[in-house]
C-alpha cells in the first residue's frame, strides 16, 4: 500500500528513536521544518537532500564494491536503516538489483550466512518450539501480514541443505514482492523452520546461528510443520503462504496436504513452471510453432520439472489435445535415465510421465531416439547441455527451445553463449539466473531470464487484492499467458522471451488482474471487486516516496 502522503508528527517517535527505525527514517531527506518538530536537529548533518540525491550517493557507494557478496551486504544494511530508500534503488534499478538480492549472489550469500550475519530478518521457528510455534508468531510486531515465505533450508536453490543459513531465501523472495509487485513490506513476513541440518560442514562451523542437530524427519518433522501452518492461518487469517526450497520429498507432499485448505502455493513447483511456459509460449512466436504439436525432453524429473509437465500438459488440453497425447509429449530424464512405465520404485510426482518405452540411460542417444523439439533443463548440475546434444538437437529442429533453468548460474544446464554457439544462433535460449548478451557472428542474442519473480509477485498481489482463498493451477496458468502477452516484437527480435524487467511492475499488475479474474470466476475472492479493477488493483500498491511529517 502506498505511504499517506502526510503523517501525524505527534504519532511518530522523536530523535534518534526516528533516525533508528527504518520504516520511518528519511535521513538526509527530513525537511528544517521536520527536524523542528520531531527533535532532530544537529542529529544530521545540516544539508537537505532529496531522495533521488540519496538514491545517487546509494548507487555510488554500492558500485565501488569489489564484489556482489559485498553488494548484498551493502543492500541489506540500506535496508536495515531506511527500507524506503532501499525499495526505491530496487523499484529504479531493478535489472542491476535483481541478480544482487536474489540469484545467483543469495546463493552465496545464504552459505555464509552466519559469517556476514549482521541483525536479525524474518522469523526462525526451530524445533526447539514444538508445542509453542503460536506463541513465536505472535512475537512478530505486525498483525496484517498477507504474504509469508518459509523455508526449512532442505533445498536452498541448487545447492542443497544450508540448514538456518536459508533465511536469505524468504527475505530475498519478500524483497521482490515489494520491488515487482508493490505488496508493503510491513504485509510481508520471512520465515524459517529450522529443524536441524544434515550439511556437516555447518555442524561443523562454530558461526553456524541454526540448530546444531540432524533434520528432524517423519512424524516429529510433519507435526512441527502442520503446527506451524495451522498457527499462521491463525494469527494472519489473510495470509498467502509460499512454500520456498523445501526438498522434493516434502515439497509435493506439503502443496497436495495443503492447496485445498489453505492458501498456500509452492513456488519451486508452480511459479517455475508458470515462467517456463511463459517462455515456452514467447517462444514459439519465434519458431512459428503451436505448443499442441511440441516434444519437450526435461533434464530433472524434481519439483520444477514435473511442475512444469503439469503444466504444459494443462495448456495443451486446454487447447484440445487429449491428456494421454499431452502426456506423451513431456519425457523426462533423472539420475537414472529416461523416465519409463515398468521401472520400480518410481516416486509418485514422476509416474504421470513414465511412458512405455525401453529403458535408456545415455542423454545423447535419449535425444536422438526421441527428437525433442525443446529442451527444458532443471538438473541442477552444470554441462549436462553438452555440445554433442545441442548440435544434435540443432540438427533435428530449426529453432530448438533451449532452456538451461537451474540456478544458481554456475549450476546452468549450459551457459549462453553455448547455447547459441553449439546451436549455430538458432537456439531461442532461456536461463535461470542472468547471462549477458552474446555476439555471434556479428549478431547480438539477449538471452531470457526465466526469473520466477515474472511470476509470483503478481500472483500474490492478485491473491491479497481479492483476498483469494485458495491459490489455484489456473491462477497460474493465466500468469503464464499474461506474461508471455507482455512480451513484444522488439523484445522477440533480439531472441528475448520475457519482457524488461524495468517492466515488471507493470506485468505484476497484468498478472494480478488475471488471477482476480480467475478467483471471481471461481467464487475463491473473500474481497469482491468491482468497477475499475486494474486500478483498485494500482491503489493498493506500496509506492517508496516518503511522506511529509507534518
Amino acid at each position: 500500500m502506498t505511504h499517506s502522503m502526510q503523517t501525524k508528527s505527534n504519532s511518530l517517535p522523536r530523535g534518534l528513536g526516528l533516525l533508528h527505525d527504518p520504516t520511518l527514517n528519511k535521513g538526509t531527506a527530513f525537511t528544517d521544518a521536520e527536524r523542528d518538530s520531531l527533535g532532530l536537529r544537529g542529529l544530521l548533518p545540516p544539508q537537505i537532500q532529496d531522495q533521488q540525491d540519496q538514491v545517487t550517493r546509494v548507487l555510488g557507494n554500492l558500485r565501488k564494491k569489489p564484489n556482489a557478496l559485498e553488494r548484498y551486504i551493502f543492500l541489506l544494511s540500506l535496508q536495515d536503516r531506511n527500507e524506503m530508500l532501499f525499495y526505491r534503488v530496487l523499484q529504479d534499478h531493478i535489472e542491476e538489483m535483481m541478480p544482487l538480492i536474489y540469484t545467483p549472489t543469495v546463493g552465496q550469500a545464504c552459505q555464509l550466512y552466519g559469517h556476514i550475519f549482521r541483525r536479525p530478518r524474518g522469523l526462525f521457528v526451530s524445533a526447539k518450539d514444538k508445542g509453542r510455534v503460536e506463541e513465536v508468531l505472535r512475537n512478530w510486531p505486525r498483525e496484517d501480514i498477507r504474504v509469508i515465505v518459509v523455508t526449512d533450508g532442505e533445498r536452498i536453490l541448487g545447492l542443497g541443505d544450508l540448514g538456518s543459513n536459508g533465511m536469505g531465501i524468504p527475505v530475498g523472495k519478500l524483497s521482490l514482492y515489494t520491488a515487482c509487485a508493490g505488496i508493503d513490506p510491513a504485509q510481508c513476513l520471512p520465515v524459517t523452520i529450522d529443524v536441524g541440518t544434515n550439511n556437516q560442514s555447518l555442524l561443523d562451523d562454530p558461526l553456524y546461528l541454526g540448530l546444531r542437530q540432524r533434520r528432524l524427519t517423519g512424524a516429529a518433522y510433519d507435526d512441527l510443520v502442520h503446527e506451524f501452518v495451522v498457527a499462521a492461518t491463525k494469527v494472519f487469517p489473510y495470509a498467502m503462504i509460499q512454500f520456498e526450497d523445501f526438498a522434493n520429498h516434502n515439497a509435493f507432499r506439503f502443496l497436495e496436504k495443503y492447496r485445498n485448505r489453505i492458501c498456500t502455493f509452492n513456488d519451486d513447483i508452480q511459479g517455475t513452471a508458470a515462467v517456463a511456459l511463459a517462455g515456452i509460449y514467447s517462444a514459439l512466436r519465434i519458431t512459428k510453432g503451436d505448443l499442441r504439436e511440441q516434444r519437450l525432453l526435461f533434464f530433472g524429473a524434481g519439483e520444477a520439472g514435473t511442475g512444469i509437465g503439469e503444466l504444459v500438459v494443462s495448456a495443451m488440453v486446454s487447447e484440445g489435445l487429449p491428456e494421454a497425447e499431452a502426456r506423451r509429449r513431456c519425457w523426462f530424464i533423472d539420475s537414472q535415465g529416461l523416465v519409463v512405465k515398468g521401472r520400480e520404485k518410481l516416486a509418485a510426482h514422476k509416474v504421470g510421465f513414465a511412458h512405455e518405452h525401453e529403458p535408456m540411460t545415455d542423454p545423447l542417444e535419449i535425444v536422438q531416439k526421441l527428437a525433442p523439439t525443446a529442451l527444458i533443463g532443471v538438473s541442477g548440475k552444470a554441462g549436462t547441455f553438452s555440445q554433442a546434444i545441442l548440435e544434435k538437437i540443432a540438427g533435428n529442429v530449426e529453432r530448438p527451445i533451449v532452456f538451461a533453468l537451474s540456478n544458481p548460474t554456475s549450476m546452468a544446464e549450459c551457459t549462453a553463449e553455448e547455447a547459441y554457439r553449439w546451436t549455430g544462433g538458432r537456439a531461442v535460449f532461456a536461463s535461470g539466473s542472468p547471462f549477458d548478451p552474446v555476439v555471434l557472428d556479428g549478431k547480438r542474442f539477449v538471452p531470457g531470464q526465466g526469473n520466477n519473480s515474472y511470476i509470483f509477485p503478481g500472483v500474490g498481489l492478485g491473491v491479497m487484492a481479492c483476498a483469494s482463498q485458495f491459490v489455484t493451477d489456473e491462477m497460474f496458468l493465466a500468469a503464464a499467458r499474461t506474461l508471455a502477452g507482455e512480451v513484444n516484437e522488439s523484445d522477440l527480435e533480439q531472441g528475448r522471451i520475457y519482457p524488461s524487467l524495468q517492466r515488471i511492475r507493470d506485468v505484476s499488475a497484468a498478472i494480478a488482474l488475471a488471477v482476480v479474474e480467475v478467483a471471481q470466476k471461481r467464487g475463491l475472492a473473500r474481497k469482491e471487486l468491482r468497477g475499475n479493477i486494474p486500478a483498485a488493483i494500482r491503489a493498493i500498491m506500496y509506492q517508496p516516496r516518503y511522506p511529509e511529517y507534518a
